[in-house]
């Protein structure tokens, strides 16, 4: 759900994912793990890619999230609000 709100909000390339995820205080694990989950975007028609010219390199693949992965997000966001509402009333009985 993160990978594809990082999508959303700016089209990436996989090493600057796993950057912005720790920036954001997320382990995000390693590259090998941030690709695989890449290729599922992907191939779940959630993100598309294409190759960008890099100037300290070869091209780099750019995952930008579909019309689809959109919709889909916010699907998953409402989910995840959903269970945080239920934790929090679960937990807050506890304090």
């Amino acid at each position: 759900m993160c990978v594809l709100a990082c999508l959303v909000d700016e089209p990436s390339y996989g090493y600057e994912l796993m950057q912005r995820l720790e920036d954001a205080g997320l382990p995000a694990g390693s590259e090998a793990s941030i690709y695989l989950l890449l290729k599922r975007l992907k191939k779940n028609e959630l993100a598309t890619t294409e190759l960008v010219d890099s100037d300290s390199g070869p091209a780099r693949k750019v995952y930008h999230a579909t019309d689809l992965g959109k919709e889909v997000l916010a699907e998953w966001i409402e989910d995840y609000q959903q269970v945080a509402r239920g934790v929090e009333k679960v937990l807050g009985q506890l304090a």
